[in-house]
């Protein structure tokens, strides 16, 4: 009989948890907004990011050349009229490079994000919500991962499988596993001592009903901030390994490769490197700035809730 009134509280717990959850989810989107407004970089930086989501959606659309198209007629041109941003030694325009590169750049950074995620979080969820011997196993490996520098490590994978662009989105996936795992650990350990945590155990709910409901969701606000950082981190190390003839291969129109390939020009024809130069400066200075406004949205210490 002394169990009834502990079941009946914990059972309160959780009724309260969930009525809390629908509250936050109504209120969610509002509060988000408001938060994100309070970083005046922010929504520029959104909105920069936006402007190359749509360049790459809508590149048959934008690009007023073939990317691929050479014309031996028109190599190194500068930019004019016809070509806005120029042709390359091979006579191709880099307008239309650089539209399309941005395809690929942008499927390098968040495939490469999103992978590490699916396998990095759970990883680091089941070591820091089971711990003991299990979370002592699990974060020695991490440690080994770890103690390979994350460029050398992808260079080192790239070797052995071979340069194109899929293996540079695993290899830079592989060495970006560690980082996830060790931040959904970490959240985890200080989550699972909640009460409402406590209170499911002693409901007896299911451990994966219990993570998938009441862990992941309130570990979610610092992934998605070091995500959207890591996005911007991957796209440069891909466009790097692809500079280094280990990522997508010519006649691909990659930013870091077009970067390689203008290198030998640029004292005569500098439009080759500019441009694209630029473009990986302004994606990776946009998604910079809307990770700051989403760090600031999702803080719980900044957060407004009247």
């Amino acid at each position: 009989m002394n169990d009834i009134p502990s079941f009946t509280a914990a059972a309160h717990v959780v009724a309260g948890a969930n009525a809390a959850e629908g509250t936050a989810r109504r209120n969610g989107l509002a509060i988000f907004w408001r938060q994100f407004r309070r970083s005046q970089l922010a929504l520029p930086g959104g909105l920069l990011v936006l402007a190359f989501v749509l360049v790459a959606c809508f590149a048959p659309l934008i690009a007023t050349h073939d990317p691929l198209k050479n014309d031996l007629a028109r190599t190194l041109m500068p930019p004019g009229a016809e070509n806005w941003f120029g042709t390359d030694e091979l006579g191709r325009d880099v307008l239309s490079r650089v539209v399309y590169g941005a395809r690929l750049s942008l499927s390098e950074g968040l495939v490469a994000v999103l992978l590490a995620l699916a396998a990095g979080v759970p990883i680091g969820v089941v070591a820091g919500y089971v711990g003991g011997r299990t979370d002592m196993i699990i974060m020695r490996l991490i440690d080994v991962l770890m103690a390979f520098p994350g460029v050398l490590l992808a260079i080192a994978i790239i070797s052995v499988l071979g340069p194109s662009l899929f293996n540079v989105i695993l290899a830079v996936a592989l060495y970006t596993i560690p980082i996830f795992a060790r931040l959904a650990r970490g959240a985890t350990l200080s989550v699972k001592e909640e009460p409402y945590i406590e209170a499911c155990r002693a409901l007896g709910v299911p451990h994966l009903r219990t993570l998938w409901r009441h862990v992941l969701p309130n570990i979610a606000a610092p992934i998605l901030v070091i995500a959207a950082l890591r996005v911007a981190i991957s796209i440069l190390t891909a466009s790097s390994l692809s500079f280094l003839g280990l990522g997508a291969q010519p006649p691909s129109p990659e930013w870091g490769a077009m970067l390689a390939s203008g290198r030998n020009y640029i004292l005569i024809a500098p439009h080759l490197v500019i441009f694209p130069g630029l473009a990986i400066v302004l994606l990776v200075f946009g998604l910079n700035l809307f990770q700051d406004g989403l760090r600031i949205a999702l803080d719980p210490k900044t957060t407004d809730l009247r």
